[in-house]
């Protein structure tokens, strides 16, 4: 047995690779992904998420803006481009909140958080990819708890910036 790359996508690259356990060889579907990135923007105690239709799961979700990496790309520029391109925003520096593997079993993907200190409207907006239709979403922070506990936010790397937020402005209630 040997790998073997069977998908090249624009998105990612299936392979199926060979490994040991116990002494005895299994194939193992891998998916190889660039990475992603999403930045927490939060301007009077208001937090801005996008509703997009998310066409793998057939359901529009709320998400922090967020987005794919390049192969190589440094996360913290493509996190700025994100709050650009997204949300219209840029800022005075991203704080990094924690970078995760997202699905490790059967995916290679990392996902870098980081919140947008110091946000302000940018002159220069970005164009948005030509596949996205996005709406942008402005919700108090007093309301994000509920929401979580309602599953009316599903979307994981999500979930953990608005607990980050959550946990870091704990006078918020």
């Amino acid at each position: 047995m040997e790998n073997k790359e069977i998908f090249k996508g624009k998105i990612f690259t299936l392979e199926q690779i060979d490994v040991t356990i116990h002494n005895k060889e299994y194939r193992r579907d891998i998916i190889r992904h660039p990475g992603g990135v999403g930045v927490l923007l939060i301007v009077d105690d208001k937090v801005l998420l996008v509703k997009q239709m998310r066409h793998a799961i057939d359901q529009e979700t709320l998400e922090i803006p967020a987005g794919k990496l390049e192969y190589g790309e440094d996360p913290m520029t493509a996190g700025l481009r994100e709050l650009n391109e997204e949300a219209g925003y840029e800022c005075k520096r991203l704080k990094p909140i924690i970078h995760f593997v997202s699905t490790p079993g059967f995916c290679d993907e990392v996902i870098w958080l980081y919140e947008a200190i110091e946000p302000y409207v940018t002159k220069h907006k970005l164009a948005m990819d030509e596949d996205e239709e996005i709406t942008k979403v402005w919700i108090d922070l007093k309301e994000i708890q509920q929401m979580l506990q309602n599953n009316q936010i599903i979307d994981g790397k999500t979930i953990i910036a608005l607990q980050y937020a959550l946990l870091e402005r704990r006078d918020v209630k």
